[in-house]
């Protein structure tokens, strides 16, 4: 019985179109995000009138979108030519899981200025909270999902012009909140989107009964330690995938090298 022995330029190949299928996935994931993003776009108008992007003072939602795709789309097609090319593959991995790690102990070890930026970032879309429909929608969801109001509290929708406080203001939702942040009754079958009007000209004893009185952040960080199994399980997918990269880089190379060491023989 004759068994044939594959040679290492083979296995090489084989390498190589393996790692060219992975970095594909990555690649066609972020051409996904791209589409998405600019369709959304497209639906709002921004493609036609740039400085809508500008002009918005919180974030944009499909931003995000798009900067994902991006990432994305140029990291996947780095690893396709670096995998038809036989280079750049490894150093692509490595940079991108130093860079997490990095990412992971800074906003360990500098947990109160995460933590303000976080707050400032919140405040800065509570005021743009009627500017975007899709920033609107990002933080309804966050207030309903998580039973919170405005980041610290209540009182930070003060910093928006249509629930402020102020003597100035003449608007309806005047020293009201979001029906995001009212509690919800389960007898009723619509949604009250007029349940938060007027609701802290009240005394704040009284708002218990009717809206979440947690900030945001608060709830944020009291999420995390209830779930922490889920985040880790979600780290560790991505963080196997990654070693999974590194590995079928380091083999592709070390493969190529020894082709190269027999072939000068």
């Amino acid at each position: 019985m004759h068994y044939y022995r594959y040679s290492n330029a083979e296995v090489s190949c084989w390498y190589k179109y393996l790692l060219f299928s992975y970095n594909i996935v990555f690649w066609l994931a972020g051409v996904a995000f791209l589409a998405a993003g600019l369709w959304a776009w497209s639906e709002k108008g921004v493609l036609s009138d740039l400085t809508k992007v500008t002009g918005l003072h919180g974030l944009d939602p499909v931003v995000l979108v798009l900067v994902v795709g991006i990432v994305m789309f140029t990291l996947g097609f780095a690893g396709c030519v670096g995998a038809l090319r036989e280079n750049i593959c490894l150093l692509k991995f490595v940079i991108l899981w130093s860079l997490e790690l990095a990412v992971a102990v800074l906003a360990f070890l500098f947990q109160d200025w995460v933590r303000d930026r976080v707050k400032e970032f919140f405040e800065n879309n509570i005021k743009s909270y009627r500017d975007d429909i899709d920033l609107q929608n990002l933080i309804d969801s966050l207030q309903k999902i998580n039973h919170c109001c405005g980041a610290q509290g209540p009182d930070d929708w003060d910093f928006n012009i249509y629930f402020n406080c102020s003597s100035e203001s003449k608007s309806r939702e005047k020293c009201g909140v979001p029906f995001s942040c009212c509690i919800p009754d389960p007898a009723q079958k619509v949604v009250n989107t007029q349940c938060g009007y007027d609701v802290r000209k009240k005394s704040k004893s009284q708002w218990d009964d009717q809206i979440f009185v947690k900030g945001c952040i608060l709830a944020l960080e009291a999420w995390l330690p209830r779930n922490i199994y889920v985040v880790a399980g979600v780290f560790i997918a991505i963080s196997l995938l990654q070693i999974f990269g590194i590995f079928l880089a380091r083999t592709l190379i070390s493969d190529i090298e020894a082709v190269k060491a027999g072939n000068a023989f």
